[in-house]
């Protein structure tokens, strides 16, 4: 049986959204792996988006917290806010109670994945700060470390990403990921699946 993975994220400019679907293209390179992107619910009427100058959403299916059980495990994905996950995602974590009353994602591994304005925005602690939500639902945390080789090293070009997690950086919003955060992101993606893959094999 296939193992499923499944990518989890909030994407108001459409960051995060580019970078899961390449963690997504890296995942279904590992054999005998499902990927299916989710979107997490927005929490902001259409008038406050527009704005803000929001784009209209995908057509990404919106999750349900019972369909996080499905998975074998899960990638999450969101900007940072003041250093820490946007305010839509915590909403979407803070609707898990009832899985969390019953340890019912106990032991499956997740992944982290963000985006920033700038190069001091949160890299590194919009993870840190995610992570604890992954504890008290007793996932197992899972980082990229340095497997991503001479990449994790760049110095003669802006890259987002760190030890935790792929990443970008959206400056004032006009910034894309480039082509090294994208390898990133599609080398996370690859990695997770085999993980899960290899965890899943050995239940």
């Amino acid at each position: 049986m296939a193992s499923k993975v499944y990518i989890v994220y909030y994407s108001m400019y459409g960051h995060v959204e580019k970078l899961a679907h390449e963690i997504k293209k890296g995942a279904e390179s590992v054999e005998g792996v499902e990927v299916k992107l989710w979107q997490v619910p927005e929490t902001l009427p259409d008038e406050i988006l527009a704005k803000m100058g929001a784009p209209s959403k995908s057509d990404v299916p919106v999750i349900t917290p019972n369909e996080l059980t499905e998975a074998d495990g899960i990638i999450f994905g969101f900007p940072t806010r003041f250093g820490m996950m946007a305010a839509q995602f915590k909403a979407f974590f803070d609707s898990t109670g009832g899985l969390w009353r019953t340890q019912a994602l106990a032991g499956k591994p997740a992944g982290l994945f963000f985006s920033t304005g700038s190069q001091g925005g949160g890299q590194e602690t919009t993870a840190l700060t995610a992570i604890t939500q992954l504890t008290h639902h007793g996932m197992m945390f899972v980082p990229i470390g340095y497997t991503f080789g001479a990449g994790m090293f760049e110095m003669e070009q802006i890259k987002g990403g760190s030890p935790y997690g792929a990443g970008t950086f959206a400056g004032d919003g006009s910034r894309q990921p480039s082509e090294i955060e994208l390898g990133q992101a599609f080398h996370q993606g690859k990695c997770f699946a085999g993980i899960t893959k290899k965890l899943k094999g050995a239940a």
